[in-house]
């Protein structure tokens, strides 16, 4: 039999280990990860392999050669382009004629291969896919697989509203020849996403073998220390080529420990050939490469240092890896986390902080203290986007050279000589940033739209006409002052989606930017009418005329926002009475603590009933969000919002559909059946809430943090828009808000938030839908039971460690007593994973 190894990825994510070598490369004691591989093939009856390259691939035939020296038949493979996981093993197929195994080369696992086999022999199989359980399967394809293992649903590399498994695939596959004709020969396919689906599809025996054992997926530099810990602490055993001359103590030929006593070795400690180490050394669970020099007085725990490393005196590693040919001077101390690349020169007493990234070739000044990743002269982040936003403080994390290179990633990402559309708050510190990042735009060779200062309903409302690719809007975020958020729009106007975001993070940080010659930059002109382009669409698709019959009085805080610019004129031209509150556009607003949102609101209520207000409306800085007060003075939450507001909806419109996320009140489904409208329910990010709302006849769309969409005007979160929209539904039922509200059905709505380690968000939902095996579920956004016309939900939150309860009741009493019992479940399965 033989086996397929993959050995042709960039690494990127593994940077800066995988600058000057490709990833199977990387030394796991003093040898490359992908020959713990070969062995253990070779342990399971698999001598004759097929190597797929792509990414440097002459250093790895280099060091295997045709593979006799490790008891191996190599044969090497280099398709011509990147043609994704099946596409290159298609570019094989005329050495694959018999039934054949894949795996990953850059995979750490003691997995018992020839049961995998044997398990795919009986069951039969075309294809066989290996499974283990892991404690954060967000990074990996989530398989489901039915009572006989049969599979029955993929999840590739889902959010955390889909993982109701902890189950993944491995990337270890057994195979029928006959799969390799599901591929086209010399197109881009993935066995994941293409192959296994269609299979799926079309029935045939395709399983999945629960594998119990190590596995790891040495991804990323944290990743890979986790591996070399495994490895001293015998999680994982793996062979060596130094000589054991103590317990877990290894030497190789010529390395010399000066000082005899080797009590100053604890754990298991290996010291490749020729390396030395001098005087009276602490050394706990370290290995060392070939040809290394530690001098008296050093400390190293759990560190890793790779082939020529000098470490003069005095100096302390801890947990983290030098790469070949690094020089550290004396008293020099590298923290938890950090990696040194290549090459790098660190002078006498510098401090290396936690986590800091070096790329190779760098020279660090004496008594430096490095708190930042350094690349080439600049600051490295472990991942730029939080959803379709990079957030970061003003100045300290994002600087205009990052702001500038972040700029060049993204032009790189579009076609040359394309247009984006880039806004910004009335924040000074947004300009500074934007500026910078338009620079960086226009040296890929993108043409910039420069809308300025302008409310982010009106840019997305651009973005859905034509003529742009994209867009950009620049703010403060509204959870710190001193923070900027970048928030990236796709040509319609949606949030970019996951796999733009990881395309501009690629290029961000190999630097791959596209530099166009000195004659093609990109160009940047102004957009002056932008607000009456608004202004004309919005007024269109208002009923004008029900307002100036109305003639509605409405207080609105417009909260020092550019919407100030724009909205109190429409309304007074719609015949409303305008009172209009903070309505000066400040560029140095300090933002407001919980204390004053509270003023703000409580001010807002007693101006509406002094002056006897329609209602009132408190606008969020960006334009998208906004909060109601009704004629009573009532300040309505937003689960209260999104109820009234589908509501009115339903009894101005009668026809159509509702697009809400599925933690919305089920009350809204009641009244919306009477009154012949449907609901769709989606996933709670804005991205897939607008998608959804971008479909036919939907007359409204709401998410759960206070942000609405009437998409007969646009579909995007548009505060504007529902601020006039509200006050016409309101005229066309003749009925105030609190009429409104009153007449909505009392169901009671609970939602509470609970901390959650990453690594048990996968296990806490597989126990979730292990719960509700016997009960009516749903699986849209995470898991939601049915429960005697009552209902419970667990969500994962996207960007935090967190888990989200919602429980909607009849009452008060039930509602209570189901979000207890739920919060009670999660609490005691965080146990259960905690003392697994």
């Amino acid at each position: 039999m033989k086996a397929v190894i993959m050995a042709g990825g960039f690494g990127t994510r593994i940077h800066p280990l995988t600058i000057n070598m490709p990833k199977p490369m990387i030394p796991l004691v003093n040898r490359p990860i992908m020959l713990h591989i070969m062995e253990l093939l070779q342990k399971h009856g698999i001598s004759d392999v097929i190597l797929l390259l792509y990414h440097q691939p002459e250093i790895i035939k280099n060091f295997f050669g045709d593979g006799s020296e490790f008891g191996m038949r190599i044969t090497y493979v280099t398709p011509l382009e990147d043609f994704g996981t099946a596409g290159a093993v298609k570019a094989a197929a005329k050495y694959l004629d018999e039934r054949f195994m894949i795996i990953s080369g850059d995979l750490l696992t003691d997995f018992d291969l020839s049961q995998v086999i044997a398990f795919h022999e009986k069951k039969k199989a075309q294809a066989t896919i290996t499974l283990t359980s892991v404690k954060d399967p967000l990074q990996f394809g989530v398989v489901i697989t039915d009572r006989e293992d049969r599979i029955t649903k993929f999840l590739e590399k889902p959010g955390w509203g889909e993982v109701f498994s902890d189950t993944i695939n491995t990337g270890i596959y057994v195979l029928e020849p006959e799969v390799l004709d599901l591929i086209p020969a010399g197109e881009n396919r993935d066995w994941s996403k293409d192959i296994f689906p269609r299979m799926l599809e079309e029935g045939r025996p395709l399983y999945g073998c629960g594998m119990q054992g190590y596995w790891a997926d040495v991804g990323n530099t944290d990743s890979y220390l986790e591996a070399c810990r495994d490895i001293a602490s015998h999680r994982i055993e793996v062979k060596m080529k130094e000589r054991a001359v103590r317990d877990d103590i290894y030497l190789g030929e010529e390395a010399l420990v000066e000082e005899r006593d080797l009590s100053l070795l604890k754990g298991m400690v290996v010291l490749g050939d020729n390396s030395h180490v001098l005087g009276k050394v602490r050394m706990k669970n370290c290995v060392v490469g070939r040809n290394c020099v530690i001098e008296d007085g050093t400390e190293l725990e759990n560190a890793v240092l790779w082939d020529n490393v000098y470490v003069k005196k005095g100096s302390s590693i801890k947990g983290a890896v030098l790469c070949n040919n690094v020089r550290l001077g004396q008293k020099v101390i590298v923290e938890e986390g950090a990696v040194i690349a290549d090459e790098t020169t660190i002078g006498n007493g510098a401090h290396i902080k936690q986590d800091v990234k070096v790329w190779p070739r760098k020279v660090i000044e004496s008594g430096s203290i490095v708190t930042t990743n350094l690349i080439w002269g600049e600051k490295w982040r472990r991942s730029l986007f939080e959803g379709a936003q990079v957030r970061g403080l003003t100045n300290i994390e994002l600087t205009p050279e990052f702001s500038a290179k972040l700029g060049a990633a993204y032009g790189s990402t579009l076609p040359k000589d394309a247009f984006v559309l880039c806004g910004r708050d009335a924040i000074r510190s947004s300009r500074m940033l934007k500026r910078s990042f338009v620079g960086g735009l226009l040296s890929a060779g993108v043409n910039v739209r420069d809308t300025k200062m302008v409310s982010l309903p009106v840019l997305r409302y651009k973005l859905t006409t034509f003529g742009e690719v994209g867009g950009v809007q620049f703010r403060q975020s509204p959870e710190d002052p001193a923070a900027t958020e970048i928030v990236f729009f796709d040509g319609e106007g949606n949030e970019v989606s996951s796999t733009a975001t990881k395309g501009i993070e690629r290029i961000f940080y190999k630097e791959n930017f596209r530099r166009v010659h000195f004659s093609e930059p990109g160009g940047i002109s102004e957009i002056p009418r932008i607000y009456d382009f608004y202004r004309e669409g919005f007024l269109r698709a208002i009923d004008a005329d029900v307002l100036r019959k109305t003639a509605p009085k409405v207080v609105v805080d417009l909260n020092h926002s550019p919407a100030g610019n724009v909205l109190p004129g429409i309304l007074a031209e719609l015949g409303c009475e305008v009172i209009e509150l903070n309505s000066h556009v400040s560029e140095d607003r300090p933002g407001s603590t919980p204390e004053q949102a509270v003023r703000t609101m409580d001010q807002l209520s007693r101006i509406v009933v002094t002056l006897g207000a329609t209602a009132g409306f408190w606008m969020g800085p960006s334009g998208e969000r906004v909060r109601l007060v009704d004629e009573t003075g009532a300040v309505l939450s937003e689960d209260d919002a999104l109820v009234t507001l589908a509501a009115l909806c339903c009894r101005a419109e009668r026809q159509g559909s509702l697009v809400l996320p599925v933690p919305a009140p089920l009350a809204v489904e009641e009244f919306a059946r009477e009154s012949g409208l449907t609901v769709v329910r989606t996933k709670a990010d804005g991205r897939s809430i607008v998608e959804a709302a971008r479909g036919r006849n939907v007359q409204f769309a709401a998410s759960m943090d206070g942000r609405f969409a009437f998409p007969p005007f646009q579909a995007n979160f548009d505060a504007l828009f529902t601020v006039a929209k509200t006050l016409e539904l309101l005229g066309r039922t003749d009925r105030t808000l609190s009429q409104i509200r009153r007449s909505i059905p009392h169901r009671a709505f609970r939602h509470i938030q609970l901390p959650c380690p990453w690594d048990y968000k996968g296990g806490i939902m597989r126990k979730m839908s292990e719960d509700s095996v016997d009960r009516e579920a749903s699986f849209i956004d995470g898991v939601k039971v049915q429960i005697s016309g009552d209902w419970a939900l667990v969500l994962p939150d996207q960007l935090l460690p967190m888990v989200h309860i919602y429980a909607e009741a009849a009452d008060e009493k039930r509602a209570d007593k189901l979000i207890e019992a739920y919060r009670e479940k999660v609490e005691r399965w965080k146990g259960e994973l905690q003392g697994a």
